[in-house]
């Protein structure tokens, strides 16, 4: 949808400010994955590789619907990007073993293409050119922050210049709808109101990460990362180039 970047993709990682994580960077065990890091489970949330696979996830919000015993979800990310399996036989394999994970969405893909899936109907589909929003429940539900997010970006990519700075103003935005806009997710209130906004800011809960991530034509990723410490005062930026091998 832009002439000079055949992807944009931009992403807040909310969590809880105590769950252990570390910024965004190449990782010592795996040197050809570029992401942040859930140290409690050692996942993440969004990546890419060197070579250009791409993975991120969102958790699927149903609080009536918990496993006892699930495995980690950020392993789904992580497993796609260690790996060498096209996107759709990833997702086919992942319809198989579904069950195991707590409600998810998961994008996988590589400069070619781009692949999503959702627990919630255990299905997959590739997705067409276009412009997406993808929140705690299925990809473009009409969410005020989808909504809101989806019309800005189509703004934001009519300008050619300081393109990235125009998508992280978008990340920061803590906008909140109307009450009576807000989506029923039985979590009550005052959670919908606080989870209701692109950025989040609470006493325990908020935005950990925000993410802007670019393919340009001629090859080259630009990955940049702004991620708060544990100390929530401090935010530290992860800013990448490099050009796929």
């Amino acid at each position: 949808m832009h002439p000079k970047y055949p992807l944009l993709l931009i992403g807040n990682r909310d969590e809880f400010y105590n769950r252990p994580t570390k910024h965004a960077t190449f990782w010592d065990d795996h040197p050809q994955i570029l992401a942040g890091r859930d140290l409690e489970k050692n996942g993440t949330w969004l990546g890419i590789t060197k070579e250009g696979r791409f993975a991120a996830l969102t958790n699927f919000r149903d609080p009536n619907k918990v496993l006892i015993n699930s495995r980690s979800r950020g392993e789904l990310v992580s497993s796609f990007l260690k790996s060498s399996t096209l996107p759709e036989k990833y997702l086919d394999d992942i319809k198989k073993s579904h069950h195991l994970y707590q409600g998810f969405n998961l994008l996988v893909g590589n400069v070619h293409e781009l692949h999503y899936y959702s627990k919630l109907d255990n299905k997959a589909f590739k997705l067409a050119p276009g412009i997406y929003g993808l929140s705690n429940h299925s990809l473009d539900t009409p969410w005020p922050k989808v909504t809101l997010g989806k019309k800005l970006i189509s703004e934001a990519i009519t300008y050619d210049s300081q393109i990235h700075s125009k998508l992280f103003d978008i990340l920061k935005n803590d906008e909140r709808p109307p009450d009576i806009n807000l989506p029923n997710t039985d979590v009550g209130l005052k959670w919908e109101r606080l989870l209701s906004s692109i950025y989040i800011k609470s006493h325990e809960y908020g935005t950990r990460a925000m993410t802007v991530l670019s393919y340009s034509k001629d090859n080259k990723v630009t990955f940049i990362e702004k991620s708060l410490l544990q100390e929530r005062d401090k935010w530290i930026e992860s800013f990448y180039h490099f050009y796929l091998k």
